[in-house]
């Protein structure tokens, strides 16, 4: 593993989550830039993977109600397990406040990847800022 996660508040971690963020969201998914940023970014806990030089890699948030959303991992560190470990290091943090499910609402084509960590579809696919999505959940054991 070439990369640690840090979690952190907003007011931490604000610059190398908005650059992840704005990279991946923005720039190439093309959503508008005031739905990607929102006022639940203060209260949110938020995890950045960073590789041994400290370049940002990964972003995610927890919000206080067990959503997860904003994950984005940077195009040339797709596929090598950093977004999972995100994840998951989301979904501790929410086990250790005693949380006892995550929801969050995937981008269609990505829902495999959210099933291989143990999401489950619910309902039927909607859409978000232009693209489809489907809302998924886990229980935390």
């Amino acid at each position: 593993m070439d990369y640690s996660i840090r979690i952190a508040a907003w007011a931490e971690l604000r610059a190398d989550a908005m650059l992840i963020r704005n990279e991946v969201f923005v720039a190439e998914q093309r959503v508008p830039a005031e739905l990607e940023m929102d006022d639940m970014d203060a209260v949110c806990a938020h995890a950045i993977a960073y590789d041994a030089a400290g370049m940002p890699l990964a972003t995610g948030r927890l919000l206080p109600d067990g959503h997860i959303g904003r994950l984005a991992v940077r195009s040339r560190r797709r596929g090598q397990g950093i977004g999972g470990a995100v994840l998951q290091a989301l979904m501790a943090v929410a086990r250790q406040r005693g949380d006892r499910e995550v929801v969050l609402n995937a981008q269609t084509h990505a829902a495999p990847f959210y099933g291989s960590h143990g999401f489950a579809r619910e309902g039927e696919e909607f859409m978000e800022a232009g693209i489809p999505h489907i809302r998924m959940r886990a229980w935390l054991a």
